[in-house]
């Protein structure tokens, strides 16, 4: 195991069919202002494996890579927990997507901010949506944030809860702001917490896609973890035109008629588990509810009342 007293972060990533997993990985070496502490963890699921590619880089020693078939991939979820298993004892977890963009000294950033967080919780948790980055001409570009609001997370008024689905869809709000802001639901493709998170908050392996944030972030809470979204994040996320469809979806394409398990299946069975987490007996085992605090709590401070299928404003207005 890696000594706890060495300031490393174990990176999450699970790909799927990528092109930018290796411009992921090079970039986050790259900016890093201590790459020497960084432990790339990798889960890829691509037609061929890419491990002489993997092999060729630089830093190929800091990488644990893992190949799995399409075909035999049961979703994000499902990758991500394997990725989880890759933890060895690293000081921090940072989980991204494998099509995201560095700033430069991003790893001191984040340590330096939950450090500060540390005077306000026991267990901080660092998470938004990133602000987006584009390819253009092969270059990436980007816009930063004016570090004046941060991104707080609430659920899209378009999709409600009833009494047969737990599943929200969130979005991104600004709230003017000087501090990181507590809220109550992660970003999957953005989370940087201690490393203990790793085993504390196990991923769930039978969640499919929809689903996969509440869980983390309410199985977190009811374990005593508390999430700040910041005022700047120093990652980008490439993100996907809404609507259009790509192959690189885990539903989408040949591979999906070729597996055990269809992606209407997956999704079927994510929303029953998900209900049972959040409107039923709170899913008892390691993938259920903790027992730090209660979701009477959590429907306290995010407005989600998942007993009552019912969700309001706790920011009084003021997320524009």
């Amino acid at each position: 195991m890696t000594p706890a007293t060495s300031p490393t972060i174990f990176i999450s990533i699970a790909s799927y069919l990528d092109p930018m997993l290796f411009f992921t990985l090079n970039d986050a070496v790259a900016k890093a202002a201590r790459p020497e502490l960084l432990s790339l963890d990798v889960v890829d699921q691509h037609v061929e494996h890419q491990r002489a590619a993997i092999a060729a880089l630089p830093f190929a020693r800091r990488v644990r890579y893992v190949h799995l078939d399409p075909r035999d991939t049961l979703g994000v979820s499902w990758a991500r927990s394997i990725a989880f298993s890759l933890y060895d004892g690293e000081a921090f977890l940072l989980q991204v997507d494998s099509h995201t963009l560095f700033e430069p000294g991003w790893d001191e950033q984040l340590r330096s901010l939950h450090a500060r967080l540390g005077a306000r919780s026991a267990k901080p948790i660092v998470s938004t949506y990133p602000y987006r980055f584009d390819m253009v001409g092969g270059v990436p570009r980007y816009t930063p944030g004016d570090g004046r609001t941060a991104l707080v997370l609430r659920p899209h008024p378009e999709k409600p809860l009833t009494l047969d689905d737990a599943v929200l869809r969130f979005m991104a709000h600004h709230l003017f702001t000087s501090e990181p802001v507590m809220g109550c639901h992660v970003s999957a493709g953005f989370l940087f917490a201690a490393g203990s998170f790793v085993e504390e908050v196990p991923y769930e392996p039978y969640l499919y896609f929809h689903g996969e944030e509440q869980s983390l972030a309410v199985r977190a809470f009811t374990r005593g973890w508390d999430i700040f979204h910041p005022l700047t994040t120093p990652v980008y996320h490439l993100y996907k035109n809404e609507g259009m469809p790509y192959e690189s979806h885990h539903w989408h394409g040949e591979f999906d008629g070729r597996r055990a398990f269809g992606s209407g299946y997956l999704t079927e069975r994510a929303r029953l588990r998900l209900n049972r987490l959040l409107m039923g007996d709170g899913l008892p085992g390691a993938y259920g509810l903790g027992s730090v605090r209660s979701m009477a709590q959590y429907a306290e401070l995010s407005g989600i009342d998942y007993a009552t299928q019912t969700i309001s404003d706790p920011f009084g207005g003021q997320l524009c």
